[in-house]
């Protein structure tokens, strides 16, 4: 269980941080900024919540404390010496579980038949920006992963990647289950 007594400590006063297995990093270091997106998505859902109830507002709670089971994972590198504790990872039931809020809010939107602008509902509106905030945690991950001495596990860039589509598909649900998008014409200001 954490325990935080001290909020500051100084330890990042030159412009480094710990990962969860001890070593130091820059704060500008592509994990630390992959897994500082990460809490940015949380902190947008947390806004989103202040708009929602019901069961839509239960898929966010569990994925807010999700994206914080995927920040341990990610300041969490893969170690090739054994940790004394076992890493917290993202696995598969937890991108499962996301498919099926995905299906559950689809079923009751009808097709799209243009694309759809961010706004709407106060809700929608924030859920597509926790939306954008999430492909851009997915990208860094996605980089991270490609560069050499660095891993992420598959589950984690599939989390990120199923919980966009999600926070899409919930826009659309906040939007009186799409009644009330904001639909793009593309040309209109020409």
């Amino acid at each position: 269980m954490v325990k935080l007594n001290r909020i500051y400590t100084r330890t990042g006063d030159k412009g480094t941080t710990a990962l969860a297995d001890g070593q130091r990093r820059s704060k500008a270091d592509l994990r630390v900024e992959t897994y500082g997106t990460v809490d940015e998505t949380n902190a947008c859902i947390g806004l989103v919540r202040l708009h929602t109830e019901g069961a839509l507002d239960g898929m966010l709670g569990a994925i807010q404390n999700d994206l914080f089971d995927l920040g341990a994972d990610l300041a969490t590198p893969p170690s090739p010496e054994p940790l004394p504790y076992e890493p917290l990872r993202i696995i598969a039931s937890q991108v499962k579980r996301l498919e099926r809020d995905i299906d559950a809010l689809n079923a009751t939107i009808p097709p799209l038949k243009s694309f759809v602008l961010p706004g709407g509902s106060p809700a929608s509106a924030a859920l597509h920006l926790a939306r954008t905030v999430c492909r851009r945690a997915e990208r860094l991950a996605v980089s991270l992963a490609d560069r050499e001495g660095e891993a992420v596990s598959p589950e984690a860039i599939q989390y990120l990647n199923r919980l966009s589509d999600f926070l899409f598909v919930a826009s659309r649900t906040a939007n009186a289950n799409g009644a009330d998008d904001v639909l793009w014409v593309p040309g209109a200001n020409r």
